[in-house]
């Protein structure tokens, strides 16, 4: 794997761990009784992004270290995703 797969492995596994973060402890403007005008009742009061960015960050590296460790140490390839045999055979000559 190289550099930029990496960066491309971090930013998908980012964003994964984002949107599960995301709703975590979201208290909406209808459990606070304060609905700001032209927006839902679920809409977060307070949606404190950069607290959960920053928690998407650290788990999100915790996960991609784990994926980069088992790309590179070669103990799950491509062809051992390869379920319905389409790619060619390795010994083609």
């Amino acid at each position: 794997m190289g550099p930029v797969s990496g960066l491309v492995l971090f930013a998908v596994v980012w964003a994964m761990v984002f949107f599960v973060v995301l709703p975590l402890r979201m208290v909406s403007q209808g459990d606070v009784g304060e609905v700001v005008p032209g927006t839902h009742k679920s809409a977060p009061a307070n949606p404190q992004i950069k607290r959960k960015a920053k928690i998407t960050t650290l788990w999100a590296f915790g996960i991609w270290a784990i994926l980069a460790g088992i790309i590179w140490s070669g103990a799950i390839g491509v062809r051992d995703i390869d379920w319905f045999d389409r790619m060619a055979p390795l010994d083609q000559g």
